[in-house]
């Protein structure tokens, strides 16, 4: 009952009183209430002395506060329990951002980053130095292990990738013989998708695709293994995960890139000479003899070599993200993506190095 600025209670005040009383009503009936008499309260449990100090605490605003009167000692005692262990309120401090918080910020950024990369230099000198020690004793190698990591990788993919380098070779085609006719240079539109294909386009999209196919599987992988840690039950057992985990991986990366590449270039190529036979009617003859005169075998050879490199930088990340997985889902998903988007980024920075040394040797 209200009487003015009083709350008088009365009566028992118990969990089952509570479970049909409207909290939020309640609360805000007590915003005008100066005082709660307790006085002719004749039963109170936990539940109401937590809801007392709920309405004391939620109706004091500002210098007004909320008094309880005519408690019992018992009833006092109660209350001061409850209160102590009440957690405290959320205050929502919002803290001015300065130059030398963002400063911070952006030094740790830079630290974490130079220690993951010094973590994956070192990775890699493990990973090379399992395969030296596979050189000298091959019996050493997971021959069953590397062919099916070679039929993941490479055979399993080559649908995708042909497909993917046939419909670049028709944009490559439909785009460059809009702009060519302009000029009645149709023809050259052989030199531009040989050497696009060749050279660039065909390796760095098949790199890209086998990074998002292979090096987010390699991470969900050994991620997994190291959830259920089986990974430290192989360390237990004086196994090697790198010898038997990275390597197979890596070799069948290394082994399957050039060959996916190839096949990226011959799909480049069919679907350029199709679309320029349709849209500029360059003969299958033509565009060949034009490809066999006009195109250096270097333009072929450079994105040969590419592959190797785009793939060990592949099965790297992919594999180190996965041995860096916690014991929880969420680190698995969130590495198995930054696996994904630290090789495509990779992969095209090499890339763009191989372009720059290219251009400078004259190649």
């Amino acid at each position: 009952m209200i009487d003015g600025p009083r709350l008088v209670l009365s009566g028992r005040l118990h969990i089952d009183a509570l479970q049909g009383l409207d909290r939020a009503r309640a609360r805000n009936m007590a915003r005008g209430v100066k005082v709660i008499d307790m006085a002719r309260l004749t039963r109170i449990d936990t539940a109401g002395a937590w809801f007392l100090v709920d309405l004391q605490r939620s109706g004091a605003t500002g210098d007004r506060t909320i008094a309880l009167e005519g408690a019992s000692e018992p009833q006092t005692q109660l209350l001061e329990t409850v209160r102590r262990n009440l957690p405290p309120e959320d205050i929502a401090t919002i803290k001015p951002s300065l130059l030398a918080d963002r400063l911070e910020r952006i030094g740790r950024k830079v630290v974490r980053g130079a220690r993951i990369g010094f973590e994956m230099i070192s990775f890699l000198g493990q990973t090379v130095g399992a395969m030296a020690a596979i050189l000298v004793n091959p019996r050493r190698l997971r021959l069953t292990s590397l062919v099916h990591h070679c039929q993941e990788v490479g055979l399993n993919a080559v649908p995708i990738v042909a497909l993917m380098a046939f419909l670049i070779g028709v944009v490559l085609a439909f785009q460059g013989s809009a702009q060519l006719r302009q000029f009645g240079a149709e023809v050259f539109v052989v030199d531009l998708i040989a050497i696009s294909v060749l050279r660039e386009l065909g390796i760095l999209l098949t790199a890209i695709i086998v990074a998002g196919r292979s090096g987010s599987a390699f991470t969900a992988a050994i991620g997994s293994m190291k959830m259920r840690e089986e990974i430290d039950a192989m360390r237990t057992l004086g196994l090697d995960p790198v010898t038997i985990l990275v390597v197979p991986r890596v070799l069948a990366l290394m082994l399957m890139l050039p060959a996916l590449g190839f096949i990226a270039d011959i799909s480049g190529l069919v679907g350029g000479a199709i679309m320029s036979w349709i849209e500029l009617g360059v003969s299958p003859a033509v565009f060949q003899s034009r490809l066999v005169s006009n195109t250096d075998v270097w333009h072929f050879g450079i994105g040969m070599i590419k592959a190797p490199f785009f793939a060990l930088i592949i099965g790297i990340i992919g594999c180190y993200e996965g041995m860096m997985v916690g014991g929880d889902a969420e680190s698995l998903g969130r590495l198995t993506s930054a696996s994904v988007v630290l090789s495509i980024f990779m992969v095209i920075v090499m890339d763009a190095l191989f372009s720059v040394f290219f251009a400078v040797v004259g190649v």
